[in-house]
């Protein structure tokens, strides 16, 4: 039901108004006022969604009363009712808001008419301020969604430049010119934990969780301007590290910290580095920088890092573990023949396990962070020990190769297929497969060609086309239907994908679908 608020000065102007709408227009409630100033007192109280107001007034006159109604309550409409139709008079009445005007005397069919006419508007309004509710509830509830996916593509994988830069678009934040990465160290058995984490992290409004693999998170965080880099960092480390201590859960934990990076085509090098720096969470301080980690970044031997890991990559993924058990027995015999101390080549070969761990997780296998349990007596005691952090490597490579289905890329398209309208993640894929959402994004990259991001696009994008044929449907309502909230970004990636608009191809596949 609507309510309306007559004002006017005359009695028996107000009762000849009520009439008629109430003749024309039944379900309306209406109550009237009398001059300007109650006018005012009513709006607060009555709560009108339309005024039928005199221009002419003693004390405020209608436009007066306009003006102050309107600072308090701008969702109020206004109809003037007046004997003067002048321009002075129009052009006053449309810079306050006013949606149409009556002249004295009108028609009762003139004056239901254009009530209808401004309720209908109102009504239109309340149906778009719905849609736009209903569109920012779903964006809320998909934002840690595209989050947590943008922070494993960005990490792992390639992103299309026009998601990246409309999904960093919808997580709103200010992304800044310097950004880092860091990653947090979780004991074993505090898994649930993680949504500590992204709350904490979330509430500081300074980065992105990433999803949690093995026990590790991955975080992008986006430094404030006005202070530096390491300050920021430790403030962070700190409230993480006291959040889950504040849950009960106070040993194993470590934070790594990488270096800060310019854009976020070199965050992946930033986490690299954060990984590096968690690599001895044995230390008192449970976070550590990476520029602080000595003598990382370039083997004793010359190899760079990249090199090494580069060819340990190719052969874990090959399963030739024997060759990487050599390669590793040959790294411990160069140091032991040029003398180097026992401590030194311990940390040197600690640092090559931890590279053979992360291109592991990276394809998706689950394992702990390869740790001596003491420090070797001698050469002989650091081979057996490494052979053994080695061997436990390949078992869990094992274990996750045999776990993997062999249809597991055409289960998880056909899941992509059939869902592609909803709010599909690599968590949730990765759940229904038993992967980890890396190796599914590895594993999509590798066997198709494409990310799984550019897949859901084109799903997406194909049922789009076919739904455009049906010209009783809105372009607005395929966005939502396609799994899209909002219909710019949708227009966007529709371009990217099709090279022409939704609005221009549609015209030309109607005119076809005419035609034929």
């Amino acid at each position: 039901m609507y309510k309306l608020l007559i004002v006017d000065d005359e009695q028996i102007e107000r009762e000849g108004l009520k009439a008629i709408l109430q003749h024309g227009l039944p379900e309306i409630r209406i109550e009237q006022a009398k001059n300007g100033n109650m006018a005012v007192q009513l709006a607060e109280e009555f709560r009108p969604d339309l005024i039928l107001m005199d221009v002419k007034m003693p004390g405020i006159n209608g436009l007066e009363a306009v003006e102050l109604i309107s600072k308090s309550q701008p969702a109020i409409k206004f109809i003037m009712v007046t004997a003067y139709d002048t321009f002075d008079y129009a052009r006053k009445a449309i810079k306050l808001g006013v949606k149409d005007y009556l002249l004295k005397p009108s028609k009762a069919t003139e004056i239901v008419a254009t009530v209808e006419r401004v309720l209908h508007l109102i009504e239109e309004e309340r149906k778009s301020a719905e849609t736009t509710e209903l569109q920012r509830s779903a964006l809320q509830r998909v934002l840690p969604i595209i989050e947590t996916d943008i922070v494993t593509q960005l990490l792992f994988d390639h992103v299309h430049e026009v998601h990246l830069d409309e999904l960093v678009g919808l997580l709103g934040m200010n992304i800044g010119n310097e950004k880092y990465a860091m990653n947090v160290l979780l004991p074993p058995g505090a898994e649930s934990r993680y949504s500590v984490i992204k709350e904490k992290v979330r509430s500081m409004g300074s980065g992105w969780v990433g999803a949690m693999y093995g026990r590790q998170i991955p975080i992008i965080v986006f430094p404030e301007a006005d202070r530096s880099y390491r300050s920021q960092a430790m403030t962070m480390a700190r409230e993480l590290l006291a959040a889950v201590k504040a849950e009960g859960q106070n040993e194993g934990w470590f934070i790594g910290i990488g270096n800060v990076c310019e854009t976020l085509d070199q965050i992946r090098q930033s986490y690299q580095e954060a990984l590096y720096a968690s690599m001895d969470p044995s230390l008192p301080v449970k976070y550590r920088f990476y520029e602080d980690t000595p003598a990382l970044g370039v083997m004793r031997d010359g190899y760079p890092v990249k090199q090494l890991e580069q060819q340990l990559f190719d052969r874990i993924r090959l399963g030739q573990w024997e060759q990487v058990r050599i390669d590793l027995m040959d790294f411990i015999r160069r140091y032991e023949n040029e003398g180097a101390s026992l401590l030194h080549t311990q940390q040197r070969v600690l640092e090559l396990l931890w590279i053979t761990s992360r291109v592991l997780v990276e394809m998706g296998v689950e394992m702990d962070t390869p740790m001596f349990s003491f420090h070797a007596q001698d050469y002989r005691q650091l081979r057996a020990e490494s052979e053994l952090l080695l061997e436990r490597m390949r078992q869990s490579f094992a274990e996750h190769h045999d776990r993997i289905e062999p249809d597991a890329i055409q289960q998880i398209k056909q899941y992509i297929t059939e869902h592609s309208h909803e709010d599909i993640s690599l968590e949730a894929i990765g759940r229904m497969v038993g992967l980890s959402p890396f190796y599914i994004s590895k594993m999509f990259k590798d066997q198709l060609g494409v990310n799984y991001i550019d897949f859901l696009t084109e799903c997406r994008i194909k049922k789009a086309i076919k739904l455009m044929g049906d010209p009783e449907r809105s372009l607005k309502e395929i966005t939502y239907m396609v799994g899209y909230h909002d219909p710019n970004y949708f227009s966007k990636v529709f371009k990217k994908m099709c090279e022409v608009s939704p609005t221009e191809y549609r015209k030309t596949l109607l005119g076809k679908l005419a035609s034929s």
